[in-house]
């Protein structure tokens, strides 16, 4: 996966230009920034960034955190909040920010849908350990639709979905893509997780809690 967004990172924006999506896209760019108001903001997998100016517009601290140097170089080359600054890091196992203290709240875009199912709730456990009490958390990530998604190939034996990816190099790549119901989300989150909302867009969801 690392390897694929890193051949991408050049690319990898043009998914957001596709004419349905423009709706969804305006008004959680406008939406995204309220939760984090005045917060100190770990985000997980910032990517090329195409979040990171609209959420933390508000932000008092905001961390964003890649694994790719080339994605994240995208990232810092765009206009930013002052309160925004990067650090590389493994979203596994976030190592390299060990030295951070809690942070009030997360955020992460398209993250959670790579996540194989199987590593779900040791992932989360790791992202709450490193977040205050009452910390605000928001996922945002993709819904399957059948007129604008890459059509999924195929699923393993722990129910994750894969797609076939081609790039504009011509290779192929097939990456874990999982559209899970917002049933299935909230059953993830674990016992911490208090109040939790899923807001359903037409290509997009959103889900936010706060933790215990």
């Amino acid at each position: 996966m690392a390897a694929y967004y890193a051949r991408r990172a050049a690319e990898y924006e043009s998914v957001y230009a596709k004419p349905e999506r423009q709706a969804d896209l305006r008004q959680m760019e406008a939406e995204l920034a309220a939760p984090f108001a005045g917060r100190r903001v770990l985000e997980i997998a910032c990517g090329t960034g195409w979040w990171t100016p609209h959420a933390a517009r508000e932000a008092a601290d905001w961390l964003a955190t890649d694994l790719n140097p080339e994605t994240m170089a995208i990232a810092q080359a765009k206009a930013l909040p002052p309160c925004v600054r990067f650090a590389t890091a493994d979203a596994y196992t976030l190592a390299e920010i060990a030295h951070e203290p809690p942070f009030s709240a997360a955020f992460a875009g398209c993250w959670w849908s790579h996540v194989p199912l199987q590593r779900l709730p040791g992932w989360l456990a790791l992202l709450h350990s490193r977040l205050a009490p009452g910390a605000r958390v928001v996922f945002l990530d993709n819904s399957y639709v059948q007129t604008s998604s890459t059509p999924l190939t195929r699923t393993d034996d722990a129910c994750n979905t894969y797609q076939q990816r081609r790039l504009t190099d011509g290779s192929t790549h097939e990456v874990l893509k999982n559209f899970p119901t917002p049933e299935q989300a909230i059953a993830m989150l674990g016992p911490r997780a208090r109040q939790p909302q899923w807001t359903a867009h037409t290509h997009y969801w959103v889900l936010q809690y706060e933790l215990a």
